[in-house]
């Protein structure tokens, strides 16, 4: 088999023999092939550095350095471990055969040899070689077209648990959102419909102190105009006690007043919370939004079997002016952390070895303050004991909770820090400490 002169492969050849190195080139050069003869192996790995063969015919029995050592040198070359070495030798044993295989080489040919034999070995090989380069090179380039569809595909799935995990988080922030709404349309109604009946007595409430007050001034007057009315006016006097309800008749209607004036700030309050707010920002008191909010709130400051009456405590800044966002949304993100330290506040009371009741005093802060006139911060503190870093880390995280079904405000703190941020500009921040407590910090910045 020859091959055309525009695909001649290298072969060389390493025998310390002259005689056999003319042989073997004169019949390898006949066919057309690329000879380089090496009459030693130091030589021949010299030479290799420079120009890499197809193929080596390589004898065992050489000077030096013998065919063995000469491919153990080959094989542990990275750019010339994969060139196919025919051994060529007048040994014919077979361990001669087997070490030979063992060091490497691909093929065994005995001394003498003939042409025939010679090329059609060295044909095969070199074809089985240059398969094999294919074969990797295919292999490689399949590998790299792989690693880059599975890049892709990872890049795919990565997009994919993106977009599933920021439609999860868009519809939680729409079903809370809906629910909030639901929940301040019911309270902005239930406030409306207290508020009418509630101005009605609040609006009578004057005009009758001022009725009874003009009534007792006549029965003054009787009296002192008809000292001795009749045994009969008398005995009623004496029954009904006329001086207890002299007295006592006006403070009765003041408690109603009051009570109407605490109902009125209670409706106030539900307004607030509950309002509807449009997509323009307004400019609020802080403060009012806050004590509405604790109003809301206060019938679960009261004591309970558990524990003593939560104490909310209040540090405002008198110089705080009024900022620009929307009270109403405001208002439930101090509700929904507000609920929450209530929350904690009775779990750590109901956990059993809670040191005794006065040692533990349940409190509330909450303490507003001007940053540089430019930034209003509401901190929001409560000593119930901290929560453990792995629930501080992912208390802003949509969906999170640490509460069993049908509890909490139904605001999760994923939202509340949206309505900062996005409604307000501002930022919201927890810190915890374990053993002592957890802070909320709301920063807004002024116009």
């Amino acid at each position: 088999m020859s091959l055309s002169q525009g695909d001649r492969s290298q072969v060389a050849i390493i025998d310390d023999q002259p005689a056999n190195l003319r042989l073997l080139m004169n019949v390898l050069e006949s066919h057309n092939y690329d000879v380089r003869a090496f009459p030693k192996g130091t030589l021949a790995l010299e030479g290799m550095k420079y120009a890499l063969p197809d193929l080596i015919l390589l004898d065992i029995q050489m000077p030096e350095m013998n065919g063995y050592q000469v491919c153990e040198h080959l094989k542990s070359n990275p750019e010339t471990q994969d060139i196919p070495v025919l051994f060529i030798s007048a040994l014919d044993e077979a361990f001669d055969k087997v070490q030979a295989f063992e060091k490497g080489g691909v093929d065994y040919i005995t001394k003498p040899f003939q042409a025939e034999e010679v090329l059609a070995r060295v044909a095969t090989h070199l074809n089985l070689s240059r398969l094999t380069r294919q074969l990797s090179n295919t292999n490689v380039a399949q590998a790299e077209q792989l690693a880059t569809q599975n890049q892709q595909l990872q890049n795919t799935v990565q997009l994919l648990e993106s977009s599933i995990q920021e439609v999860q988080q868009t519809q939680t922030q729409l079903v809370q959102q809906e629910k909030m709404a639901a929940l301040g349309g019911l309270v902005a109604g239930i406030a409306h419909e207290i508020n009418n009946p509630l101005n009605f007595i609040i609006g009578n409430l004057q005009p009758a102190q001022d009725y009874v007050q003009d009534l007792l001034n006549l029965i003054d007057l009787y009296q002192q105009t008809f000292p001795t009315p009749g045994e009969e006016i008398e005995a009623e006097s004496d029954s009904m006690d006329l001086g207890f309800i002299r007295q006592d008749l006006p403070k009765l209607l003041q408690s109603m007043k009051i009570g109407a004036e605490r109902i009125r700030n209670i409706s106030r309050s539900l307004r607030i919370f509950g309002r509807g707010d449009s997509d323009t920002a307004t400019q609020f008191d802080l403060h009012e939004v806050i004590e509405s909010t604790i109003l809301i709130l206060k019938h679960r400051l009261k004591p309970s079997d558990h524990r003593s009456e939560i104490k909310i405590q209040t540090q405002y800044d008198s110089q705080l002016p009024e900022i620009e966002g929307f009270p109403g949304e405001f208002s439930q993100v101090v509700m929904n952390i507000l609920a929450n330290a209530i929350d904690a506040i009775d779990e750590k009371c109901e956990s059993p070895g809670l040191l005794t009741e006065q040692a533990y005093r349940p409190q509330i802060r909450v303490i507003t303050s001007l940053v540089a006139q430019k930034i209003a911060t509401i901190k929001i503190q409560d000593n119930a004991g901290g929560m453990p870093p792995e629930v501080e880390s992912r208390i802003f995280e949509s969906g999170f909770t640490t509460k069993g079904m049908g509890k909490g405000t139904g605001l999760g703190m994923a939202i509340a820090q949206q309505l900062i941020t996005e409604k307000h500009n501002g930022l919201l921040t927890c810190h915890s400490v374990i053993g002592e407590g957890t802070t909320f910090t709301i920063e807004i910045g002024l116009p």
